[in-house]
């Protein structure tokens, strides 16, 4: 990897999480907007033409099956003039895993036919070899993500069977119930220590995703469950896209215990754009939210983690981003204000994408 790296120019992005599978899938996910991967759009935050705009490297594309109605729903926080937000989100409505598994199959094509498609532009990659040369080269590199564990039965058969398709990073729960563990509500203010920890079954997907190599991602996992998996897990702790609970006290945060141990795993944490987990009132309003409320999380982060454990983790797709940066084509300025935040090119290389490279390569096997 050392002798590939050095022959990056510029500064490749490469993002913690985007819902974007889902946004191509189901345009009622996407505002009733019918878009194209390979075609500059005004709507939504990620095609290629504006990731290459942006200088967007690649990332981890999440598989998601939503609740019914989710889609009407909008991203929590709250609008307007008044000064803070203050909400609970009913949880969600839990999937079946036949439905979840339909979903996940069909959008897991459409990753695949993005990558045939793209004729050697755009590359699924399942070690940490592919992807450094796929950031080297230019080529967009594309983790193949499941948010939510629904899709896997009790007996993992379907995990197996995902894994040797390219599986290689997957989220317990997202915001709701299901077999293996609990997830944590969106609400604000609120701790993120809102219910029970891992089923047994959970705890036998942790094992599983360890011995296999699977990233094990712990964003919208409860507290109880994050620390049933420290005391379980053998690979360093990771959320993908999350944000610093002592900033922003929605429960989808994380405390600085959780950080913490995060840190002491050797693990990562990708910072969330959702201006509703950025902002100190919790208030989801994109205009009045300056690009420096993620500084400002990415500070905290690494003051008290340290420079080696922080990274981006948009939502992109996903989640109401700040005004400044509307899309992946926005990144540029994200990295100018890192740089004018004093952030080196060392450390914006390692926030942008070096610490993904170094935690992967702890837990992928393949």
């Amino acid at each position: 990897m050392s002798d590939v790296l050095p022959m990056i120019q510029n500064i490749p992005i490469f993002d913690g999480h985007n819902d974007t599978l889902l946004a191509l899938h189901s345009p009622a996910f996407s505002d009733g907007h019918v878009r194209g991967f390979f075609e500059a759009s005004e709507y939504g935050h990620i095609d290629l033409p504006r990731a290459r705009a942006g200088g967007m490297g690649g990332g981890f594309f999440a598989i998601f099956t939503p609740s019914p109605r989710h889609h009407d729903a909008p991203m929590p926080g709250v609008t307007g003039s008044a000064p803070s937000a203050s909400y609970a989100i009913p949880i969600a409505a839990e999937v079946d895993q036949t439905t979840a598994l339909k979903l996940t199959v069909d959008l897991a094509a459409t990753l695949f036919r993005l990558e045939r498609e793209g004729q050697g532009a755009l590359k699924v990659v399942r070690n940490v070899a592919e992807m450094a040369h796929c950031l080297a080269d230019g080529t967009f590199a594309m983790i193949f993500h499941i948010e939510g564990a629904e899709a896997i039965d009790p007996e993992l058969n379907a995990l197996e069977v995902l894994y040797q398709a390219g599986l290689r990073s997957l989220g317990i729960t997202w915001s709701r119930p299901n077999i293996f563990a609990s997830g944590v509500p969106f609400a604000f203010p609120s701790s993120p220590d809102t219910g029970p920890g891992l089923t047994d079954a959970g705890k036998a997907l942790v094992r599983a995703c360890n011995e296999l190599g699977i990233l094990i991602d712990l964003s919208h996992l409860n507290e109880k469950g994050f620390w049933d998996v420290a005391k379980l897990s053998l690979a360093p702790l990771v959320a993908t896209h999350s944000g610093a609970h002592a900033l922003c006290a929605s429960a989808r945060n994380l405390t600085d215990r959780q950080l913490d141990a995060i840190r002491d795993s050797d693990g990562i944490v990708g910072v969330n754009f959702h201006v509703g987990f950025l902002r100190e009132d919790g208030k989801r309003d994109a205009a009045t939210t300056p690009l420096t409320e993620i500084v400002r999380h990415l500070d905290y982060m690494v003051e008290r983690m340290g420079i080696d454990h922080v990274a981006l983790g948009s939502d992109f797709d996903g989640a109401t981003m700040p005004g400044d940066l509307r899309d992946v084509a926005g990144l540029p300025k994200l990295m100018e204000a890192l740089a004018a935040a004093g952030y080196d090119e060392s450390s914006q290389r390692q926030i942008a994408y070096g610490n993904w490279l170094r935690v992967l390569g702890k837990i992928w096997k393949a």
